[in-house]
């Protein structure tokens, strides 16, 4: 059926709304695709809901292709299976919690592996049930402190949700490359550059894991990839390791006044002007203790200090991704720089002279005499090190402490802002960081969350076994706004074909009855044909308006019915390209068809 927008429900904007930064945001807020409803939430506007339709077939007819089963589940769930994995409270502040008349605990679903994991223990109890892949396609709910970027992060989202079930590992390496080969030919038909990364496995557990980057300035993900073809994100980049370095010979650490140098720059000024040396002192020599603030999912503040090279800066999310476990504490937690009041109930940090030792009482302290502030260091602090660092004295630096000598720690954690240069982790040459938007994640979870909530199969042996499970996302909605990012101009959208929520606009540009009847006659052929057809109608519009809103909209092909037709002519634009060609009335149909099967 043909697309009238005389009476189609559409207002296109002039201009970009005020909260709007990205040019996906702004598009499709623009060109009526969605509107906002609150902070991280959107309207589905019927344009905006034939593009989510399409991108949601296209991942239906993949995941279907490798036997997966599509089911449904409810978003507002029941407390007790959340309960049963630890992750109730281990989701801290990132879920909506809520309670019924009779005071029940529910939680709008920010993912579904519990509910997944029930599902399949309540029907299946044999090994000869297995394998089976599971998806559903739903919205998720998550209560992001800093909702931004439209429907790049939002608090409520459409998300693919799979899950496998197998007997052993051998079955679940099958999965996963079954999936990750459905992903590949997802991003392709959805015209969207994609990059499979290593991965942390984070919240969700398990072990092998890879992201899928749509590489892109814009971009919240850093990644890393070599010449030799390693691709990370930043987060699960690790350093080659380091040898440990003999300090038999090394002098004595000593402590030396360092007045005024609370800062890496003023502490290498200070040494290089009382305690030069033949070769100056740089930020390199130096060790910089940063006191962190870990923030537990029930909202605790646990202070930690963590040393790193002074030439290095501390990135905060590869902390964040390994300290909470390094320190015993379930769930997700976030990493925040410890405020001057943190400080104030540690008296023996001493700001800006903060050393490995953690005492105010002595200058230079062994493994065995530490406070209670745990105390880590990035794999670049290796034994036998020697540097400059706090004192924990003001106005007081020790001079040539050494790792392992004379400071110890309580794990090692991988802690520096990964930069271009730095080398591989697999040898395969010097990295080069770049950033992307995450649109795909696939995780081998294990037996996590099936031992949790019991879910064994009798193997063929007559035993019960605990089931192996992997766990396997994509954005839907963030997909819509990936493309939109990826295929716009200047003067709007650019739909890929695959996606677009039409493959034709008919524009009426003039007045007249030979007009009118030409294009309505060109629009049921087009439908007839099985394309889908809008047919700009609208009577008191001019026509510059309506060559406006078509590329503002993004529609791949336009038919202009104008004065050409008294000439036996009409105008087909490709909106990618921006080439026009007349085309004789009576071949249109045969053309536009033409160009909407490539």
């Amino acid at each position: 059926m043909v697309t009238r927008l005389s009476t189609f429900f559409l207002r296109t904007l002039r201009d970009d709304p005020a909260e709007a930064e990205l040019a996906s945001h702004k598009l499709l807020v623009r060109a009526g695709y969605i509107r906002r409803a609150a902070p991280g939430i959107y309207s589905w506007l019927p344009l905006g809901l034939k593009v989510l339709n399409k991108v949601e077939n296209i991942v239906r007819e993949e995941m279907d292709a490798i036997g997966a089963q599509e089911v449904h589940f409810p978003a507002l769930l029941p407390k007790e299976p959340y309960e049963a994995t630890g992750r109730w409270e281990e989701y801290g502040d990132n879920i909506f919690r809520l309670q019924d008349r009779r005071k029940a605990d529910y939680l709008l679903a920010p993912t579904h592996e519990e509910m997944f994991t029930l599902l399949v223990k309540d029907m299946y109890s044999s090994y000869k049930d297995l394998p089976v892949y599971l998806y559903q396609i739903q919205t998720k709910y998550r209560d992001e402190a800093r909702p931004r970027a439209g429907l790049l992060r939002g608090r409520e989202f459409i998300m693919k949700d799979s899950y496998s079930f197998n007997l052993d590992e051998e079955g679940l390496d099958e999965a996963y490359a079954a999936h990750r080969a459905a992903y590949l030919k997802i991003f392709e038909r959805l015209s969207l550059e994609i990059r499979p990364v290593f991965a942390m496995a984070g919240a969700m557990g398990g072990s092998k894991s890879e992201e899928f980057l749509h590489p892109t300035e814009v971009g919240e993900d850093t990644f890393v990839v070599s010449p030799g073809g390693y691709a990370a994100n930043v987060e699960a980049v690790t350093t080659p390791p380091l040898d440990p370095i003999d300090y038999t010979n090394a002098p004595a650490a000593h402590v030396e006044l360092t007045p005024n140098s609370e800062t890496i720059e003023t502490l290498v000024d200070a040494a290089n002007e009382n305690h030069p040396k033949d070769t100056p002192w740089t930020s390199a020599d130096t060790l910089k203790c940063v006191a962190l603030v870990v923030v537990t999912p029930n909202g605790d503040r646990e202070l930690a200090v963590v040393g790193v090279p002074g030439n290095r800066q501390a990135d905060l999310k590869r902390i964040e991704a390994t300290i909470g476990e390094l320190m015993g504490i379930a769930g997700e937690s976030q990493v925040e720089v410890a405020t001057d009041e943190d400080l104030e109930r540690h008296p023996e940090l001493v700001k800006g002279y903060i050393g490995p030792g953690l005492s105010k009482d002595e200058a230079v302290l062994g493994r065995e005499a530490r406070s209670g502030v745990p105390f880590f260091v990035d794999p670049r602090v290796v034994e036998g090190s020697s540097w400059i660092t706090g004192a924990n004295l003001r106005d007081h630096h020790v001079f040539g402490l050494v790792a392992g000598r004379d400071f110890g720690w309580d794990g090692v954690l991988e802690a520096v802002v990964v930069e271009d240069g730095d080398p591989a982790p697999d040898g395969s040459g010097p990295l080069k960081t770049t950033r992307g938007i995450e649109m795909g994640h696939i995780f081998q979870l294990g037996r996590r969350y099936a031992e949790a909530l019991d879910l064994k199969v009798l193997d063929p042996n007559g035993k019960a076994q605990v089931v192996t499970m992997g766990s396997y996302g994509v954005g839907v909605t963030r997909a819509v706004a990936a493309i939109a990012e990826a295929h716009h101009d200047d003067k709007g959208l650019v739909w890929p074909r695959a996606v677009a929520p039409a493959d034709v606009v008919v524009i009426i540009a003039g007045k007249g009855d030979e007009l009118t009847e030409t294009a309505e006659d060109i629009a049921g052929k087009l439908d007839e044909a099985g394309l889908d057809v809008m047919l700009d109608d609208r009577a008191k519009v001019s026509a510059g308006v309506k060559f406006r809103d078509a590329e503002l909209i993004g529609i791949p092909t336009t038919v202009v019915v104008g004065r050409g037709v008294a000439d036996g002519v009409v105008e087909v634009k490709d909106r990618a390209t921006g080439e026009a060609e007349n085309i004789a009335l009576d071949t249109v149909v045969e053309r536009v068809a033409q160009l909407a099967s490539r």
